[in-house]
């Protein structure tokens, strides 16, 4: 390729030259100005009104229990852990891209990287609401935790719950900290514009008094490098932990050392999917077609082609040498995900993932906002069908012909992660309203790249 024509790609990412000035005027007067004010309030209040099926669903199950959710014996694992799974997959996805476009100096993710941060932070507070809540008794949820107590016991270190309670605490103190480290710079912007008296005191406070020296900027860039490479190692060893959970099992369908992989890639393509719907969502809501441009969901596009291609890439080695071995036992697991009482999962991550990925072979709809909502959309809910394949096919019928049962959801189970999707939705909307939609200060780094490219 000529150095005109990377000239010219780079350019792509932003669609009009920009001084430094008019990207924190344009950036910041979509969180003070709040422009599309109707769609926001009415997209808010859908999403609080599911937010509040949530509240609903948890009392109900607090009053009778964890059998409303259909849970029974051997399926004791069941809606709740898969959607506890989905979640945290989405989460961990969003926070690997993030991390790893940073650490490999993709300056034009500044358009994304707010979006993708966001989603790796709130879903994981999306997914904590399971394992308290699946516990039974929730209200003894600090159980799980290493603190002095009177009884002088400590948690069992060898439990699940345990394992669940230090994933997500881990987790959540690293996405919030590289979510608000790196927006550091952009609350100080925000603190120096022009706004109620408030307003600059409260951004005031958030910014940490950064002034944009030469040290602070020092400090900044090694520390959200720094805490790129703690998010990527975390979201890494969260799906690899929750993986050999599974794996360390003898279970037919589990014990497979193939499932870490398993996971990380469909975590990248589910965390990759939710990145498009939001990203999409944003574009509706604000006039930002001229910074997270064109170029911006054609890369987004790619990605989710990538790890299309892999997921496809491990099912099929999954089946081949599970179609090899000599454990019968696996091969019936197989054969029930193809044509069992619950095929309909597996044919849902064919029809919704595997098969419409492929449409991004073509830029035209890589370049489509509505495409990419829609195959974003379809990317979740065929990863969703993987994690409930995974659970419940293996559960339901295992060694003992004694011991195998049919398990049903229930309207309760599905309200719930309704309304956690609410929740995950109204959260988005309040960061979105309060924070900078796109990172003011890597805009304009890529701003400069590209006058800096045009005078060569």
């Amino acid at each position: 390729m000529s150095d005109q024509a990377i000239r010219q790609s780079h350019a792509n990412y932003l669609a009009t030259p920009y001084e430094d000035a008019a990207i924190g005027n344009e950036i910041a007067g979509l969180t003070f100005g709040h422009p599309s004010r109707t769609r926001w309030v009415i997209a808010f209040g859908i999403s609080a009104l599911m937010a509040s099926w949530l509240v609903i669903a948890l009392g109900w199950l607090f009053y009778w229990g964890i059998g409303v959710w259909g849970n029974n014996i051997p399926v004791g694992w069941a809606l709740d852990i898969t959607n506890y799974d989905w979640w945290m997959g989405n989460a961990c996805g969003a926070l690997i891209i993030s991390g790893l476009l940073l650490l490999l100096r993709q300056h034009w993710r500044g358009a994304l990287n707010r979006v993708a941060e966001s989603v790796a932070l709130l879903s994981a507070a999306a997914a904590g609401i399971y394992p308290i809540v699946h516990l039974g008794r929730p209200w003894f949820f600090y159980w799980n935790l290493p603190y002095p107590n009177s009884l002088l016991l400590w948690p069992q270190f060898r439990s699940p719950l345990v394992w669940d309670a230090f994933d997500i605490i881990s987790f959540l103190v690293v996405a919030l900290l590289f979510w608000y480290v790196g927006m550091i710079p952009d609350l100080a912007t925000l603190r120096d514009r022009p706004a109620g008296v408030l307003k600059r005191r409260i951004y005031g406070v958030a910014a940490l008094g950064w002034r944009g020296s030469a040290r602070h900027w020092s400090r900044w860039n090694r520390t959200y490098r720094t805490l790129a490479v703690f998010g990527v190692i975390q979201a890494i060893c969260t799906q690899c932990g929750a993986a050999v959970m599974y794996a360390g099992t003898v279970e037919p369908g589990w014990h497979d050392t193939l499932l870490p992989a398993f996971f990380i890639v469909n975590a990248v393509l589910s965390g990759l999917g939710l990145i498009a719907v939001v990203v999409s969502i944003v574009r509706y809501l604000y006039p930002v077609e001229s910074l997270i441009t064109r170029e911006h969901l054609d890369v987004i596009g790619r990605l989710i082609l990538a790890a299309g291609l892999l997921s496809t890439y491990c099912y099929l080695v999954d089946f081949f040498f599970t179609a090899l071995g000599g454990d019968s036992y696996d091969r019936s697991v197989m054969m029930r995900r193809f044509t069992g009482l619950y095929a309909g999962s597996f044919w849902l991550i064919v029809g919704a993932a595997l098969l419409p990925v492929h449409l991004l072979w073509f830029r035209a709809v890589r370049c489509s906002a509505l495409m990419l909502f829609l195959l974003g959309i379809l990317m979740m809910a065929g990863m969703w069908g993987d994690h409930f394949m995974t659970l419940v096919t293996t559960q339901h019928r295992d060694f003992l012909p004694s011991s195998q049962a049919f398990y049903t959801t229930s309207f309760w189970a599905v309200t719930t992660w309704l309304g956690t999707i609410g929740l995950f939705s109204s959260l988005m909307l309040l960061v979105l309203r309060y924070v900078p939609v796109v990172s003011i200060i890597e805009t304009r780094l890529l701003a400069h790249q590209q006058k800096a490219e045009q005078n060569v």
